[in-house]
C-alpha cells in the first residue's frame, strides 16, 4: 500500500470505527487475547505471534476459500457463504477460530466424510473496539470443510458504498473493499493473519448495470451480466482479498496489463499509466518472472483513502495521481513492486511491516531510477528522507524500529509510516551502496525466490541475509551494524546521503525571493515537477503574511490546483497564516478527496483554532457520507481530541 506520495509526513493512528454489533447467535463469552502461533510453511522454530488476530494458525490453517457472495446496493451489504478448506494441524483441536467484524453469522456447517453437510455449533464473542468479535466453531470432527452463511453490516470498516452522486459518472453505484491491516473480517469471517495464505475462488452477483472486480482472475473482456465467478490460484494472505463493483470499463496497455475505471476516466487514466508495462519489464529485469499473471489497475472514486492498494493482479489507485504529467506514477512503481516483496514475500505479522512496505518503497526506487532517471529517484529519496526527519522529531522512539516490540501497536493501522517506508527502504539502500549492486541485485532477487508465497518474520530475513550476504561476503557489514538498524531508533550515522541538483535549483529560487526578491520566473516553474513543488512550498516558512500568500497565489495559482500534493501543503500553510483567500476552495477539496494523507494535514491545522474547528465540524458533515469508513474514523478522531482539548481549556478558565 502506498500512503502517500512518499512516506507520510505525520503519524495517522486510526480510530476504529464504533458500529453495532451483530446479533449473538449463542451463548457469548468474553474474547480471550489472541494466542500465540506458529508459521510452518517458513520451517521456523520462531514462535510467530499475531496480536491484532484470534485465530490460530498452529492448530488449522485454510488452505482455499470458496465465496458465494451478493451484493446488495440498496442495504449496502454482502451475504452468502464462505467455505473453507482446512489443514488440521493439531489433531487434538475440536474449534475453528475465526476473525470478524460486525458480521451477522446466521449458520455454520461442516462437511463430512460423506460429503453431507450437517449443523456445526458457534458462539460469537462481544466486539473488541480494535479486534471485532472472535468467531468460534465447535468441529468435533475436524470436518476437512467448514461453511458459513452470514451477512455484512452496512458499516462494515473494509467496505465503503457510493451512491451514484458519489462517483464520476453520477449514475452508477460503486462498491470497494480496502482490507488491511485487519479489515477483511468486516466482510468476510476469516483466519485474518498474514501468517496463513490461501487460494479462493468466488461467485458473485450482482445488479447487472455494474462490473464486478477482484484480486483474481479478471478478464479483460469480461461483460456486464450480474453473474460473475472468479479464481485466485496463488496463495494469498487475507489482507490482500479485494472486491469492487461499479461502472467500469476497460483500456488495455499491453497484453498482460490495463485500467478499469469509469468512462469519464479511462481515456486520463490510460494515458498517465501507460508506461506500466515498462515497469513490469524493468521489475523482472532486477528481480525476476512477475508470477501473478495480469497485472491491472483500478482507478477508484476519490473517496480512497489511500493512494494504493497492491491487491494481486488488481492494483486499487487513487484519481488523485491522475495529474497529466506522470509526475505521480511512482505510485504504479511501488504498486507493482509489492508484487515481489509484500505480495509474494510477506510478512508475517503487521509488527514487521517494514519488510512489505520498505522493501517496497527500494524497488520502486529502482523503477523509478531505470524509467525516469536519476534526478526522479533522487527528489523523491530527499522528500521521503525530509519528512521522515520532520516526523521523527516528535516520534515516539519506540516507533522509530523496523522491528517492533510486542505490544507496541495497539491498532495494526497505527505505525509510523515513515519507518516502515523510509527508514526500511534507506536501509536496503545502505546495503545497496556497501556492497555495490552487482552483489546486492542477486541477493535481493534471490530473497524474493527462497520466501516466494511465504509470510516471514525480521528474523528469519536476517538469517538469511547473514549466510548470503554478510557472510557470503566478508569485509563489507557486520550483523551488529544490520541489527542496529532494526532494533534501534533513529538512523545510523554511516546512512547514505541523497542530494538532488534540481532541488538546490529551487532552493536558490525560494531564498532569492524570501531576502526580499522576486519569486522564480513562470518559464522556470512551468518545468517544475510535482515534486519540485513539493519541494518549494516545504521550504517555505511555517507561516507567511496574507501579501506573500497572495503573491504566491495570483503567480502559481495554488489555491484550487486539482495536484492534491500541492494541496495538501498549500492549505495547512494558509490556515497557519490566516489567508481566509484560500477557505472556499480549500472547504472543497478536503469534502471532495477522501485520501487520508491528502486531507488529513488541513483538517489538522484546522481543529487547533476554534473557527477552523467549526469550519472542520461543517465540512467534515458534509464529506462524511462520501468518506471510506477509514477516512471518517481519522477525522472524527482528530475532532474528538480538539473538543476535549476545548473543554479541557474552558474548565480551566
Amino acid at each position: 500500500m502506498r500512503k502517500s506520495l512518499l512516506a507520510a509526513s505525520i503519524t495517522l493512528c486510526i480510530a476504529a470505527c464504533q458500529q453495532a454489533q451483530a446479533p449473538q447467535q449463542t451463548a457469548t463469552p468474553a474474547a480471550p487475547a489472541p494466542p500465540a502461533a506458529t508459521a510452518p510453511a517458513t520451517q521456523s522454530t520462531e514462535a510467530v505471534v499475531d496480536e491484532h488476530s484470534y485465530s490460530q494458525p498452529d492448530k488449522v490453517r485454510t488452505t482455499d476459500l470458496a465465496l458465494d457472495l451478493a451484493l446488495d446496493f440498496g442495504k449496502k451489504t454482502i451475504s452468502g457463504t464462505s467455505t473453507y478448506s482446512l489443514d488440521w494441524l493439531d489433531k487434538n483441536a475440536t474449534q475453528l477460530v475465526l476473525d470478524t467484524r460486525d458480521i451477522t453469522i446466521q449458520k455454520a456447517e461442516g462437511q463430512g466424510a460423506d460429503g453431507q453437510w450437517t449443523a456445526l455449533k458457534f458462539a460469537l464473542a462481544p466486539a473488541d473496539k480494535i479486534l471485532g468479535s472472535k468467531l468460534t466453531v465447535e468441529t468435533p470432527d475436524r470436518p476437512a470443510k467448514v461453511r458459513l452463511t452470514y451477512v455484512t453490516s452496512p458499516n462494515a470498516s473494509g467496505l465503503q458504498w457510493l451512491d451514484p452522486a458519489m462517483t464520476e459518472g453520477k449514475k452508477t453505484p460503486f462498491m470497494f473493499s480496502q482490507s488491511q491491516q485487519i479489515h477483511a473480517r468486516s466482510w468476510v469471517p476469516l483466519q485474518d493473519t498474514p501468517q496463513i495464505r490461501f487460494t479462493y475462488s468466488a461467485h458473485v452477483t450482482a445488479p447487472k448495470n455494474v462490473m464486478v472486480l477482484m484480486s483474481a482472475d479478471n478478464k479483460p473482456d469480461a461483460q456486464r451480466t450480474g453473474d460473475y465467478t472468479f479464481r485466485m490460484p496463488q496463495k494469498i494472505p487475507s489482507y490482500l482479498l479485494a472486491i469492487a463493483a461499479g461502472d467500469l470499463v476497460f483500456k488495455p496497455i499491453n497484453k498482460r496489463s490495463g485500467v478499469w475505471a469509469e468512462p469519464a476516466m479511462s481515456g486520463k487514466a490510460g494515458k498517465e499509466f501507460e508506461d506500466t508495462g515498462k515497469m513490469i519489464d524493468t521489475a523482472e529485469k532486477l528481480y525476476g518472472p512477475y508470477r501473478w499473471d495480469r497485472y491491472d489497475l483500478l482507478v477508484l472514486p476519490p473517496s480512497f483513502p489511500y493512494g494504493g492498494m497492491e491487491n494481486p493482479r488488481l492494483t486499487f489507485a487513487t484519481p488523485t495521481v491522475i495529474v497529466g504529467d506522470k509526475s505521480l506514477v511512482s505510485l504504479v512503481a511501488h504498486e507493482l513492486a509489492h508484487s515481489w516483496s509484500g505480495n509474494l514475500v510477506t510478512f508475517a505479522t503487521d509488527k514487521d511491516a517494514w519488510l512489505n512496505e520498505g522493501t517496497t518503497t527500494y524497488v520502486q526506487s529502482r523503477i523509478t531510477e531505470a524509467l525516469y532517471g536519476v534526478d526522479a529517484r533522487d527528489m523523491e529519496n530527499a522528500i521521503d528522507r525530509s519528512e521522515l526527519a520532520d516526523e521523527y522529531k516528535t516520534l515516539d522512539p519506540k516507533l522509530q524500529l523496523l522491528s517492533l516490540k510486542p505490544g507496541t501497536l495497539a491498532d495494526p493501522d497505527g505505525s509510523s509510516s515513515a519507518t516502515v517506508y523510509t527508514k526500511g527502504a534507506w536501509f536496503w539502500q545502505w546495503l545497496e551502496q556497501k556492497y555495490g549492486r552487482d552483489v546486492f541485485d542477486p541477493f535481493l532477487k534471490g530473497y524474493f525466490d527462497h520466501f516466494a508465497f511465504q509470510s516471514i518474520t525480521t528474523k528469519q530475513m536476517l538469517d538469511y541475509l547473514k549466510a548470503n550476504l554478510v557472510d557470503a561476503h566478508p569485509g563489507k557489514v557486520t550483523m551488529a551494524e544490520v541489527e542496529k538498524w532494526i532494533y534501534e531508533p533513529g538512523i545510523p550515522d554511516d546512512a547514505p546521503k541523497t542530494d538532488s541538483k534540481k532541488f538546490d535549483a529551487v532552493d536558490v529560487s525560494l531564498k532569492t525571493w524570501l531576502d526580499g526578491g522576486i519569486l522564480p520566473a513562470k518559464a522556470v516553474t512551468a518545468k517544475y515537477s510535482t515534486q519540485e513543488w513539493v519541494h518549494f512550498l516545504e521550504g517555505l516558512p511555517p507561516t507567511l503574511k496574507s501579501e506573500q500568500l497572495k503573491a504566491l497565489d495570483d503567480a502559481y495559482h495554488f489555491t484550487g490546483t486539482p495536484n492534491g500534493e500541492i494541496a495538501m501543503r498549500w492549505y495547512p500553510l494558509t490556515v497557519r497564516s490566516g489567508y481566509v483567500d484560500a477557505r472556499s476552495e480549500l472547504g472543497k477539496f478536503i469534502e471532495r478527496v477522501g485520501r487520508r494523507k491528502l486531507i488529513m494535514p488541513t483538517y489538522g491545522e484546522l481543529v487547533k483554532t476554534p473557527d477552523g474547528l467549526a469550519f472542520a465540524k461543517e465540512v467534515f458533515a458534509r464529506a462524511k457520507p462520501s468518506y471510506h469508513p477509514i477516512t471518517t474514523g481519522s477525522v472524527q478522531d482528530l475532532i474528538d481530541k480538539a473538543d476535549k482539548s476545548a473543554a479541557l481549556k474552558d474548565k480551566a478558565k
